[in-house]
């Protein structure tokens, strides 16, 4: 993944790398200058190519400390922290060796350097009859320039960029599919309707905490949407006793 200079911001993709084609782990280099349709291209390697390709591509692209958190499992950032990241991609293909998956959108943050997806996949168990998890998730990319190995940073074009950590985020209704693929949506469904009630009971039972909020006596119903002060005079010295 390569920068264009700091007069662009289009998100980072995978191009084909013409003075790297004889070796089957540089077929693809990141670069930034390049339309983002063809970032999925390293998802799909990840996740459904074969082993040998999904572990070249996590060798090329994570760099050897790098980080995972995903629900049900984390890799915490140390040296060698890759090979454990392989193994959970290992173990995501023999429990699933056959993956339906689309990544929907990609959005790049150049400032801080991340990678946003939006993703959905159909998870398939195969030592579970007629399982199937349909599940959508968002999944952040920490990238960096330094790739933490004797791999050069750079290119004839500009820097080059490494996977330093991964995020996947789903929501509760989402992850529970992976283990109760039947009725677990409407259970959390359930749940979450009663939370909601809890959250009208609560300001039923303490709506004075609002009503002191809103004369400036506690909170920071002094402050303007704005960070700054609102200028109630003496009110805003009285403020924050119960700290809320």
């Amino acid at each position: 993944m390569e920068d264009p200079g700091p007069s662009s911001h289009p998100t980072p993709s995978i191009q084909p790398n013409p003075t790297q084609n004889h070796h089957p782990t540089n077929k693809y280099i990141l670069q930034s200058n390049k339309t983002a349709t063809e970032i999925p291209t390293i998802i799909h390697h990840l996740t459904q190519s074969p082993p040998e390709d999904q572990q070249r591509t996590i060798q090329k692209y994570f760099t050897p400390s790098a980080a995972f958190t995903h629900p049900f499992c984390r890799v915490p950032p140390y040296p060698g922290s890759r090979w454990l990241i392989e193994k959970i991609y290992q173990w995501y293909k023999i429990m699933s060796p056959r993956i339906e998956l689309e990544v929907h959108s990609v959005a790049y943050d150049k400032p801080t350097q991340k990678l946003y997806l939006q993703i959905s996949q159909i998870f398939s168990i195969w030592a579970i009859p007629f399982h199937q998890a349909p599940v959508s998730l968002t999944t952040v990319l920490d990238l960096t320039t330094d790739p933490a190995d004797n791999r050069t940073p750079t290119s004839g074009q500009g820097k080059r960029y490494y996977i330093k950590r991964q995020e996947d985020f789903y929501q509760p209704e989402e992850f529970v599919k992976f283990v109760m693929p039947w009725g677990a949506a409407w259970v959390v469904f359930v749940w979450q309707v009663m939370a909601t009630v809890g959250c009208v009971f609560g300001v039923v039972v303490f709506w004075p905490v609002l009503w002191l909020e809103g004369r400036g006596v506690v909170g920071d119903a002094r402050r303007d949407v704005n960070g700054g002060e609102s200028g109630r005079g003496e009110r805003k010295k009285k403020g924050g006793w119960i700290g809320l």
